[in-house]
């Protein structure tokens, strides 16, 4: 295990602690403006878009698991969570999310996921060259963008309502 850790590059820990410090700020209240609640989610679907096409490229299975993956953790989010946890001021026009610890495990889900594949396929693991194996990392990659996915238009439905 040491080994894996000592060849892991340093922008790795850098990125694993600016992570942290991220979901530890969203698990505080706060106020956003609508214009941005999309930026997370964005950018941890192209981080576990990247994850999943840097290993297996774009075959129509990997894509098209990620994608329903995706979108069906999207709508079961935006159908389960209640916009009414978020409230919204016409005024300002911003947002006041409760905190949440959801999008840290969220971006350490990703962040653990794409390391162990990289891990993975460093060491030339036989695991990476089986099918279960890019269904499995296809669909969690895809799951986790989309809850972070539901929870963004959560919020901006509930600016939605409120106008």
């Amino acid at each position: 295990m040491s080994e894996i850790i000592q060849h892991t590059p340093t922008w790795v820990f850098i990125l694993f602690f600016a992570l942290l410090a991220l979901g530890f700020k969203q698990s505080k209240p706060r106020v956003v403006r609508v214009s941005t609640v999309f930026i997370l989610p964005a950018a941890m679907v192209i981080f576990s878009f990247f994850g999943m096409y840097s290993v297996f490229g774009m075959p129509l299975l990997a894509l098209a698991l990620w994608t329903v993956s995706l979108l069906l953790l999207a709508a079961i989010g935006l159908k389960l969570q209640s916009p009414a946890l978020v409230t919204y001021s016409k005024t300002d026009q911003q947002l006041t999310i409760p905190g949440s610890w959801v999008p840290l495990c969220l971006m350490m889900a990703i962040f653990f996921t794409k390391y162990v594949v990289g891990v993975a396929v460093a060491r030339d693991l036989p695991i990476v060259q089986q099918q279960m194996f890019l269904v499995v990392i296809c669909s969690l990659y895809g799951a986790f963008s989309g809850v972070f996915l539901g929870r963004s238009l959560v919020m901006f439905q509930a600016s939605r309502q409120a106008v």
